[in-house]
């Protein structure tokens, strides 16, 4: 994150935040490990089968620390923090295992500590190292991660760009009524509440819009405006852009003042304090991506999906954590960009999955002059929700995933009640995914996108041993996921 995105005062507070974190480290090693996602992408998921594979031994090859039979014993333990929601794990498993729904979605920062008990593979760290590791994992919703660059903004640059998004593409039919209701309005004119309040509703409804399944847009700052929690009617979500007035400044006591103060409170009150008390203390972290919902929806949902990626990764510093770095300024050294729901495509296509994903960070990484280091992309699925088959058709064998739609879903006009198993040709993905972003890039009317059939599946019914034990959420890549995020710090 530039320097200039935080106060001296905030640097201290930093600082102090890093020197009680490593100090606790010393006593009880522990990696704080952020977990965000971006519309609708399976955070809620991928915490609660990570956890459930660490606890109940599940299939975990490439997770090296256990595949040796290095991990003695997991367990939950209290987390740190006592002022942050804990995660819900129990809830969330129950939801998956026993009813088979999926668990409600982040709305707020949540915690939870999982603790592993290890032997060194080395001899000499054996000596000095007490074999234990805890995981502080701190889940929390990617609108809040793209507020971050709201720090970098004045109140004129976000109406600036927030408008001329708004005015191209699809945005424009989503935001017709507040652009119209801010065309109505002298930002030179004296404050108004009634006012402020209209223009923030319609706002907010432009961003709800967009973030809708039937349009799964990305870029939609100020996060606080779609999960306002107990913000809710404050002043500092009480505001919305507005355009320059002609003179080029507006007096004070103004509506355009009024905005401008409140969009300046939202970064002290809601901004700044998320940035210093939470994801200045994050070693590790991963973003979540629904790469094939963005594909299913068309051009602009896959350009979005890039211009939140770009501004994603402009908040994070990767770089190697040495001691003095992390007692005064804490570098995320890994982040994970795990594209999801891989199980809704057959494994063929997982590498192209993968290769979509890449290609879209390494675009957001040029855009933005950064280095790729210590950034990882990959497919997984944190929930198994399908298996794999073939039909005959035509002569000809197919590919197909099999699994039972959840209730509503419809698949060629016939709508599934949440108890039958079908099997579906999912599409396919280019083998070269640099064909899609030519198109995009040329401006073609209409780029032909891959046909993807994205169809929601109910999580799987576990199967149980004899003692009726059940046996650990089946995923795709989770364990090649924690080898990447912590496996170093076990070896």
């Amino acid at each position: 994150m530039p320097p200039s995105l935080t106060t001296f005062t905030d640097d201290a507070l930093i600082a102090l935040d890093n020197l009680a974190d490593r100090a606790a480290n010393l006593v009880n090693p522990t990696i704080r490990l952020g977990v965000t996602g971006l519309s609708r992408s399976g955070k809620t998921v991928f915490i609660s089968s990570l956890v459930h594979n660490l606890l109940h031994e599940g299939r975990l090859p490439l997770f090296e620390a256990t595949q040796s039979g290095r991990v003695s014993s997991v367990r939950l333990e209290p987390q740190p923090d006592d002022a942050v929601p804990r995660f819900q794990y129990e809830d969330h498993v129950r939801a998956l295992v026993n009813e088979r729904q999926w668990p409600d979605s982040t709305r707020a920062i949540s915690e939870l500590r999982i603790t592993l008990d290890y032997q060194s593979a080395s001899g000499w760290n054996r000596l000095f190292s007490p074999g234990r590791l805890s995981i502080d994992i701190v889940d929390y919703p990617g609108e809040w991660l793209l507020d971050l660059p709201l720090l970098a903004k004045d109140y004129r640059t976000f109406s600036t760009e927030t408008m001329a998004l708004a005015e191209n593409g699809i945005r424009a039919e989503l935001s017709r009524d507040w652009l119209a209701a801010t065309a109505n309005a002298d930002p030179s004119a004296a404050a108004d509440e009634m006012r402020a309040r209209d223009l923030a509703v319609a706002f907010s409804t432009y961003l709800q819009a967009c973030k809708s399944d039937e349009r799964s847009l990305s870029t939609l700052p100020p996060g606080r405006f779609l999960l306002p929690g107990d913000l809710e009617g404050s002043p500092a979500l009480t505001f919305a852009p507005l355009a320059l007035p002609p003179e080029g400044n507006a007096p004070r006591g103004s509506l355009w003042a009024m905005m401008e103060r409140r969009y300046e409170s939202y970064k002290s009150v809601v901004v700044k304090p998320f940035f210093r008390e939470h994801f200045a203390r994050l070693d590790r972290q991963i973003v979540l991506v629904d790469a094939l919902q963005a594909i299913n929806r068309g051009p602009e949902a896959v350009q979005d999906l890039e211009r939140a990626l770009t501004d994603v990764l402009a908040c994070f510093r990767p770089g190697t954590n040495s001691f003095l770095s992390s007692l005064l300024g804490r570098r995320i050294d890994r982040v994970l960009v795990a594209a999801t729901k891989a199980d809704h495509l057959h494994h063929e296509s997982h590498d192209r999955l993968q290769a979509l994903t890449r290609r879209l960070v390494d675009r957001a990484i040029e855009r933005i002059g950064m280095a790729g280091a210590g950034i990882e992309v990959m497919a997984l699925a944190s929930v198994r929700a399908t298996r794999e088959a073939t039909v005959t058709r035509d002569g000809q064998l197919l590919p197909v995933i099999v699994g039972t739609p959840m209730a509503g879903e419809k698949i060629d006009g016939e709508v599934f009640d949440g108890e039958r198993k079908t099997a579906i040709f999912p599409g396919d993905l280019p083998e070269n995914p640099q064909h899609l972003f030519e198109a995009l890039e040329a401006n073609a009317i209409d780029p032909q996108l891959p046909a993807v059939n994205v169809v929601r599946f109910r999580p799987p019914e576990l199967d149980q041993t004899a003692g009726g034990i059940v046996l650990s959420v089946p995923h795709i890549r989770l364990d090649r996921a924690m080898q990447f995020l912590f496996g170093d710090r076990l070896a």
